[in-house]
């Protein structure tokens, strides 16, 4: 029994737990809303066509999903797909006249679809929660059809050293903030270190790399405190 993977496990349930009621609107006070821009930037850069289908995976509460749905005039169909039902419930509630979203509750690593079902992958601020990122990029890759493109977007490494000083000091705040809307500094203790320990573009390139994904690349967002990547099952 792996108890480092059950203990991570059992921290990102009860992170996500405390969170849920007030996931958006912490999201919006701590990026000051910046995560709506990086969001677009990814549906830009996926470029989705219509009549397809996305599967949103540790989907929140469906951001990327919506956005997907809105680029395509609602002429395709987003799977979001999340561990935790409380994030699930949360995005159900916020999304109920939303068209053509699906819900389900499964673990990143063992996704509960067929082989080369969809025709996008889209994982935002999730992949570096998940327990076994190896397993999750597998799965990824099982379920896209040949011809699927996987979009990645999460927090990652500055490369400005002023920017960097300055996001160091502000990142020491947030389980302050937290504390104050949520009544718990734990979630946003765990969120800073988990950003800390994280790859960084490189090293998560070759991670996608490895997993058989092809043309593998990467744009820095707001000088690298976040990054999307893209691969494609060829």
């Amino acid at each position: 029994m792996n108890y480092k993977i059950l203990n991570k496990e059992y921290i990102v349930k009860q992170v996500f737990n405390k969170v849920s009621d007030k996931y958006d609107f912490m999201n919006n006070l701590m990026s000051l809303g910046i995560h709506h821009i990086w969001k677009k930037k990814l549906i830009d850069w996926l470029g989705p066509n219509v009549d397809t289908k996305l599967i949103d995976v540790a989907t929140g509460t469906g951001d990327i999903a919506k956005l997907y749905l809105k680029r395509t005039n609602f002429k395709g169909t987003a799977y979001c797909v999340d561990s935790n039902s409380s994030m699930i419930n949360a995005g159900k509630k916020k999304n109920i006249m939303t068209k053509n979203i699906k819900w389900i509750q499964c673990p990143a690593e063992k996704l509960k679809f067929k082989n080369n079902f969809f025709d996008y992958y889209t994982i935002s601020f999730g992949i570096r929660n998940v327990v076994n990122i190896n397993l999750c990029l597998k799965e990824a890759y099982r379920v896209l059809k040949p011809g699927g493109r996987f979009v990645c977007l999460e927090f990652s490494k500055v490369e400005n050293e002023i920017l960097e000083n300055f996001y160091q000091i502000y990142s020491k705040l947030i389980p302050k903030v937290g504390k104050l809307v949520v009544g718990s500094s734990d979630p946003y203790d765990y969120l800073v270190k988990s950003i800390k320990d994280f790859y960084n573009q490189n090293e998560l390139m070759e991670k996608i790399k490895d997993s058989k994904f092809e043309n593998v690349s990467y744009r820095n967002l707001s000088g690298g405190i976040a990054a999307i990547h893209s691969g494609w099952k060829i």
